[in-house]
C-alpha cells in the first residue's frame, strides 16, 4: 500500500472516532441527567471506559494479530500521556481562572490510583524477565484489575457523598422514558463506531511504521496514541461546552486509568509470555513521564494554582507541555 493511502485511512479513523466522541459525550450526559447520576463519576466510570475502546481493541489486535508487544504497550502508556498533555487545552479554554480552581478534589482520587497503578507498570517494564508470573500473565495484571476496581468503588462512593450533600440543590432526576432509550441507543452506536475504528489502527500504523522507517514503539507511543485518545479529546471538549468541567476531566483521568489496565487485557491475549517483559524498557520512561505529569496534576489540585504563564495557563500546564515534549524525543531517539 503506498503512503497516501495509508495516510488516508489513518485519518479516515481519526476522523469517525473523533465524530462518534462528541456523541458519546451529549449522550452520556443526557443520561446523567435523567438518572440523576454525577457527572464526575460519568466521566470517570461511563466516558472514560467507553473513548478508551480504541486502546482497547488496538491493544488486542496488536498483540494477538499483528504479534507487536511494542505497538501495544506504546499506545496504552502513550495515551496516558497524551490524555495528561490534553489537561493543557481544558486549562486554556477556561478563560476565568485555571481549571484547577474549579475542579472537584473527587479527582485527587483518581489521579492517586493512577500514581500507584502507572508505578507498578513502571517497577515491571524495568524488572523485565525477571518479573514473577502465572502461567503467561505476569503477576502486575491482577494487581492491575484489583486497584482499577478499587479505584472505581472508591470514587464512585466519594460522588455519592457529594451528590447526598448537594442533593437539595440538584433536584429528582428526571424519569426515564422512551427518550432515555434512544439516548442508550445512539451511545451504543457511537460507542461501536469507535470500537470498529480503534479495532483498524494497529494494522495501518504497524504499516505505516514500516513505511516511515519509524519503530513500532515511537509510533505507538505518538502516533497511535494520539489518534486512539481523540475520542477523550472529542469528548473532553464536548463536556467543557456543556459547563461540565468535572466530566471533562474526569474522563481523561479515568480514561488513564482504564489504559494502564488495557496493559492487563492485553497481558491475557498475548501468549509468548508476561507482555511487559516482552515490551522494549524505552517504555518505562514513558510510564515515569505518566508519573510525573500525574504528579504535577495532584499538586496543582492540592495548591489550585491562580496566576497564568503569559495569560494562557498555568504553570502546572507549563510542565505538562515539557514533560509530553521530552518524552516524545527520548522515545524517537531511543529508536532512531
Amino acid at each position: 500500500m503506498t503512503l497516501a493511502w495509508l495516510a488516508l485511512q489513518f485519518a479516515g479513523c481519526a476522523l469517525l472516532i473523533s465524530c462518534a466522541g462528541f456523541v458519546l459525550s451529549r449522550s452520556a450526559d443526557r443520561l446523567a441527567r435523567a438518572y440523576g447520576w454525577g457527572r464526575g463519576w460519568v466521566g470517570l466510570a461511563l466516558l472514560a471506559t467507553v473513548t478508551s475502546l480504541p486502546e482497547l481493541a488496538s491493544g488486542i489486535s496488536a498483540v494477538a494479530f499483528v504479534d507487536a508487544p511494542n505497538l501495544a504497550v506504546g499506545n496504552a502508556l502513550g495515551a496516558c500521556v497524551v490524555n495528561l498533555a490534553f489537561l493543557v487545552v481544558v486549562d486554556a479554554l477556561q478563560r476565568q481562572q485555571p481549571m484547577y480552581r474549579e475542579a472537584s478534589a473527587t479527582h485527587l482520587l483518581s489521579a492517586g490510583f493512577g500514581v500507584v497503578m502507572l508505578g507498578f507498570v513502571a517497577m515491571s517494564l524495568l524488572t523485565g524477565p525477571r518479573a514473577p508470573a502465572v502461567l503467561h500473565v505476569g503477576l502486575y495484571s491482577p494487581m492491575l484489575l484489583a486497584l482499577y476496581l478499587l479505584a472505581l468503588r472508591g470514587a464512585h462512593a466519594h460522588e455519592r457523598a457529594a451528590l447526598l450533600a448537594h442533593a437539595a440543590a440538584a433536584g429528582p432526576p428526571a424519569p426515564a422514558g422512551a427518550g432515555t432509550q434512544r439516548e442508550w441507543l445512539r451511545f451504543a452506536t457511537a460507542a461501536l463506531v469507535v470500537l470498529a475504528a480503534g479495532s483498524w489502527l494497529p494494522n495501518v500504523a504497524d504499516a505505516l511504521a514500516q513505511a516511515l522507517g519509524l519503530s513500532r514503539s515511537f509510533v505507538g507511543t505518538v502516533f497511535m496514541a494520539v489518534v486512539t485518545t481523540l475520542p477523550e479529546m472529542a469528548v473532553t471538549v464536548s463536556a467543557l461546552r456543556l459547563g461540565a468541567l468535572d466530566m471533562a476531566i474526569g474522563n481523561l483521568l479515568g480514561s488513564n486509568l482504564f489504559n494502564v489496565l488495557i496493559l492487563a487485557v492485553d497481558d491475557a491475549f498475548y501468549t509468548r509470555g508476561p507482555l511487559l517483559a516482552d515490551a522494549a524498557t524505552v517504555h518505562a520512561g514513558t510510564a515515569v513521564t505518566a508519573l510525573i505529569m500525574t504528579g504535577l496534576v495532584i499538586v496543582g489540585l492540592v495548591m489550585r494554582p491562580q496566576g497564568r504563564v503569559l495569560r494562557v495557563s498555568s504553570w502546572i500546564s507549563v510542565g505538562l507541555v515539557a514533560a509530553y515534549v521530552i518524552n516524545a524525543a527520548l522515545v524517537y531517539l531511543g529508536h532512531a
